[in-house]
């Protein structure tokens, strides 16, 4: 099979280029690819099917030929207008008809050699180029000329035939093998390039996939996949960290763009992976800002544990060697803990995002901190004093909420 393929590999290229369209998707490609295979092929088998016809004395030897004619003709057509359309149903009737109608003129089945099988090709081709409805029409209509033009023979020429009879039993071997070879190498070269295509296909659809899940995270993406509705969900308890470049505007002016991206894209690609390591949801960014949640979409019950890691390596990692200091950028970061309601906003250009006062304090602990510091809230120090080393910083006025008392996450282990 790897022979034939190589052998035929260049026909088929060429078979590709008739009637070719730049604008044609793949599978519109494959077709027209296909028809023409089939056409070419069935070329040579008819000019020889003729000439020996001819040959014995058969002038249904003409009919071979005719096909040939109308086929070529029908090619050279197509070659210039590229109506696939047009040349499926010349192809259809051509060879439909011409194989089974010489089964009248000589002598009726077996006195053929059953040359009409070749019209089973008539069906086949509508079923691959038409679909099932087609098919079947076809298919009736082959089985109606067969036995139609079988019958006349066979009452014509009262079963015999002007034709040697080695030849008959010889044309029925041929016509059954060579009929049979090319039935099924057609339909391995469609499937073939079916299953590429399919392959292709995967390839595509992974990459949209990977695509889909750098928006939204994996258990939202599913059920945006299962189901249109609106995607909203209400978690008990969350924590919520905002990340903000120190003094990021003045020094994105004195910058070139592609500077201001790529300073952004190494830091924030770092948060990215301190994101996956305590397995933390990457929310959004907002300019120069970047915002993180745990307990969400999955509830657990160490959210503000897991938060906590994440800030002091996030704050930490603005100075160390093996992290972003050669950026020389300081953060401030605002964390927060509460109820919030999270959910899938839009229908273009999706994005999972969070609501609710727990997630405006967590912000305001941002924007009203200090430089190279984390602020919490007393909710969000509640659940870390236990194991972490919290400094008090004492009140701050929150805008729609007065003051406000704070603490400094200050690092791992508690002070006594």
């Amino acid at each position: 099979m790897d022979a034939f393929a190589r052998f035929a590999q260049p026909w088929l290229d060429r078979a590709a280029t008739v009637g070719a369209d730049p604008e044609d998707s793949d599978e519109v490609r494959l077709r027209k690819t296909l028809l023409v295979a089939v056409c070419v092929l069935i070329l040579p088998i008819s000019l020889v099917w003729g000439a020996i016809y001819l040959v014995l004395g058969a002038t249904a030897g003409l009919i071979a030929w005719l096909y040939l004619a109308v086929s070529v003709g029908a090619i050279a057509i197509f070659a210039r207008t590229r109506d696939t359309a047009w040349l499926v149903r010349v192809e259809l009737v051509n060879i439909l008809l011409a194989p089974t109608i010489s089964m009248a003129f000589v002598g009726g089945f077996v006195a053929s050699g059953a040359v009409g099988l070749w019209g089973i090709l008539a069906p086949l081709g509508a079923l691959v180029f038409g679909g099932a409805r087609a098919g079947l029409r076809w298919f009736a209509a082959f089985v109606g000329v067969f036995l139609a033009s079988g019958l006349v023979g066979e009452l014509a020429g009262g079963g015999r035939s002007i034709l040697p009879a080695w030849f008959e039993a010889t044309m029925i071997a041929l016509n059954v093998t060579v009929g049979g070879m090319v039935v099924f190498l057609l339909l391995w070269q469609f499937v073939r390039q079916r299953e590429e295509a399919l392959a292709a296909l995967r390839v595509e659809q992974d990459k949209a996939e990977n695509l889909l899940l750098n928006i939204l995270p994996r258990s939202i993406a599913d059920k945006l996949k299962a189901d249109s509705a609106t995607i909203a969900d209400q978690f008990a308890a969350a924590s919520i960290l905002f990340a903000d470049v120190v003094d990021f505007t003045p020094l994105s002016d004195r910058l070139r763009p592609p500077e201001v991206v790529g300073i952004l894209d190494h830091l924030f690609t770092h948060f990215d992976l301190l994101a996956e390591r305590y397995g933390v949801e990457k929310i959004k960014t907002i300019g120069d800002c970047y915002m993180v949640a745990a307990g969400v979409p999955t509830p657990r019950a160490d959210h503000a544990r897991a938060m906590a890691f994440m800030a002091l390596d996030m704050r930490d990692a603005m100075h160390a060697e093996d992290g972003v200091a050669h950026l020389g950028l300081e953060i401030r970061i605002g964390l927060n803990s509460g109820p919030v309601v999270a959910g899938v906003i839009g229908r273009k250009r999706f994005l999972y995002d969070l609501w609710g006062d727990a997630v405006n304090m967590a912000s305001r602990m941002e924007s009203q901190g200090t430089g190279g510091q984390i602020q919490v809230t007393r909710a969000t120090y509640e659940l870390l004093r236990d194991e972490f080393e919290l400094q008090p910083r004492g009140t701050v006025a929150i805008k729609g909420k007065g003051d406000v008392e704070t603490w400094y996450l200050v690092g791992r282990g508690q002070v006594r």
